[in-house]
């Protein structure tokens, strides 16, 4: 047990604590429609805004959205026409689709500048 114990404490060190940082994306739909918008972690459970919110972008203005989030921490874009998640930008509505370039890394940096459009 004092191995085990001790093996713990080491493993926990050696990880040492999470460091906390900020991803700063900037969106912008040309869409005509109003659009929902979420933010997914990929590494961890939740999702920003979180606790069933989304951000609504109901007009052509560039929005930014400064996330607080984990250093090294994977984060991806999910933006759907309101009442019509079949029309959908990056993973979508609950992270259920792939994307290949809807994605950014917490703590390397802004984002560009996304556009939803047609």
């Amino acid at each position: 047990m004092g191995k085990l114990i001790s093996w713990i404490v080491l493993t926990l060190a050696l990880a040492g604590p999470a460091i906390a940082d900020n991803l700063n994306w900037r969106i912008r739909s040309e869409h005509p429609n109003v659009v929902s918008l979420e933010f997914y972690s990929q590494d961890y459970s939740r999702a920003w805004p979180g606790d069933g919110e989304v951000y609504i972008l109901d007009d052509y203005d560039t929005h930014s959205y400064n996330l607080q989030c984990q250093s090294g921490e994977k984060i991806c874009y999910g933006a759907w026409v309101r009442g019509d998640s079949d029309s959908y930008w990056g993973v979508g509505l609950n992270d259920a689709n792939g994307c290949s370039d809807c994605c950014y890394t917490c703590g390397q940096g802004d984002t560009d500048l996304r556009i939803l459009n047609n």
